[in-house]
């Protein structure tokens, strides 16, 4: 049995779960998600919590009993609570600001970056050298934070970039002075 599928899912008063068919819906305060699920795995509600059970033991179902029930466990967190990921810009003259929803970067390129985010995903400027994504999906978020990460990742040296909040960049040595 999967230690992860059998966990049970504790549903909050201000989310709403339904199933049709093989897909579900979480409605919540922070938004709705959707999510095909299997139809060898069976959802089993009782009250305010749920739980997975699959037909059978074959290898893909008890790959897919703990996938769906860590993925509608994560949609039920991201329509309640939401999911944020921290980011911080290292460098001289390196900035972020917020303009509208969209991001302006100033990495150290000759021009500015113009970050628009995609629909459910929002970023909330602390600093001008610090950031955050926030949504309700958890794969938008991490995505999202990804892709800003990778338009000036942090290099070896002098540890300059974007990086993710509480990262460690493993430095290296510069060149050695002349004999």
């Amino acid at each position: 049995m999967s230690r992860v599928g059998k966990k049970l899912i504790t549903i909050p008063s201000t989310v709403n779960v339904k199933f049709d068919a093989t897909v579900c819906t979480v409605k919540g305060p922070k938004g709705e998600l959707t999510f095909t699920v299997d139809p060898s795995i069976t959802p089993v509600m009782e009250n305010d919590t749920l739980t997975f059970t699959r037909a059978n033991d074959e290898k893909k179902v008890r790959a897919l009993h703990g996938l769906t029930r860590a993925h509608i466990a994560w949609m039920v967190e991201g329509v309640s609570t939401g999911f944020t990921r921290n980011l911080q810009i290292e460098g001289v003259g390196y900035k972020v600001e917020l303009r509208g929803k969209n991001l302006l970067l100033s990495l150290g390129y000759s021009h500015p970056i113009f970050f628009m985010p995609p629909d459910g995903v929002e970023f909330v400027v602390a600093t001008p050298t610090a950031f955050s994504v926030k949504g309700a999906n958890k794969h938008l978020v991490g995505e999202v934070a990804a892709k800003v990460r990778k338009l000036r990742p942090p290099e070896p040296y002098k540890g300059k970039g974007i990086r993710y909040e509480g990262e460690y960049i493993r430095r290296k040595a510069g060149k050695s002075a002349g004999k």
